[in-house]
């Protein structure tokens, strides 16, 4: 096989890679939270090589070598955390991250955690009975409560019957009822200096792989004027995403695998030439 086939081969494939992102980043456009995919790429090997002396012609001024390439290959995939737009739902249990900043749920019973800036919550009945503020796929949200000395825990909200939800710029969470608020904790925050570290997965969720510190990707935030993150009840962030961008990209990806489609089908005409020549 020559090199023109094993440059457009790799190149049809890493170009097909970045399609699969662009299309996901499109079929999220309006998922709330959802933040969208960029894929970086690397050259493979790059070999020099030097052409016979026979073409050192009088009045030549290229130089003999010349650089051969191999295509190229994504080597990661990690989310742009920029703010998304802001939809007004006024619906008590929506919650929007103002800044760099992600939400902490619960996955499973085992305290498996992931991070979302999927702020659609609900009040949901949890394994005990208690109603607790989680996500639509009913994924217990992680909160800052205090304990019966009064220290603050990690745990999940509970709000008593009777009590509608209030939701402060900070993150501190009360419950509010007529003539009387008690406080129920605050929701925790998480501002990623990772980002390319965080996993994405199913329920508009990012993990952490298995092996990575959890600290050195994610460190709890409390929001703040100087940090400039706050939360907005009643507020959905919604998808970052720009479609014009995305489809932008999208035509210029598929002519770039148009062009190594034509490169491969000339290299197999050109081999099948040669392959019933005769001396």
């Amino acid at each position: 096989m020559n090199a023109s086939m094993i440059n457009a081969m790799v190149s049809m494939n890493s170009l097909q890679q970045r399609l699969d992102v662009i299309s996901d980043n499109i079929a999220n456009v309006n998922t709330v939270g959802y933040k969208k995919k960029e894929a970086t790429f690397e050259d493979l090997l790059n070999n020099l090589k030097r052409q016979p002396d026979a073409f050192n012609q009088p009045g030549r001024l290229t130089p003999l070598h010349f650089s051969q390439g191999w295509g190229a290959r994504m080597t990661m995939v990690e989310p742009n955390l920029s703010q998304g737009p802001m939809k007004g739902t006024d619906n008590l249990t929506d919650l929007a991250i103002e800044g760099n900043a992600l939400f902490e749920v619960e996955v499973d019973g085992a305290g498996t955690r992931a991070y979302t800036r999927n702020g659609a919550f609900q009040l949901t009945m949890g394994a005990n009975g208690d109603t607790i503020l989680a996500t639509e796929d009913g994924y217990p949200v992680v909160a800052n409560i205090p304990d019966a000395d009064g220290n603050m825990v990690e745990g999940n909200i509970v709000m008593p019957d009777g009590y509608s939800l209030r939701v402060e710029a900070d993150g501190t969470v009360r419950g509010v009822s007529s003539g009387d608020t008690i406080t129920l904790g605050s929701i925790k925050l998480l501002q990623p200096s990772r980002p390319a570290a965080l996993t994405p997965v199913a329920d508009n969720l990012f993990t952490i792989a298995d092996g990575i510190n959890v600290e050195d990707v994610v460190q709890e935030i409390i929001p703040d004027s100087e940090n400039r993150i706050a939360l907005r009840q009643g507020y959905l962030e919604q998808s970052n995403v720009q479609l014009t961008d995305e489809l932008t990209e999208l035509i210029n990806v598929q002519r770039a695998y148009q062009l190594a489609a034509r490169a491969l089908s000339s290299s197999d005409q050109m081999m099948g030439i040669a392959n019933t020549m005769r001396a």
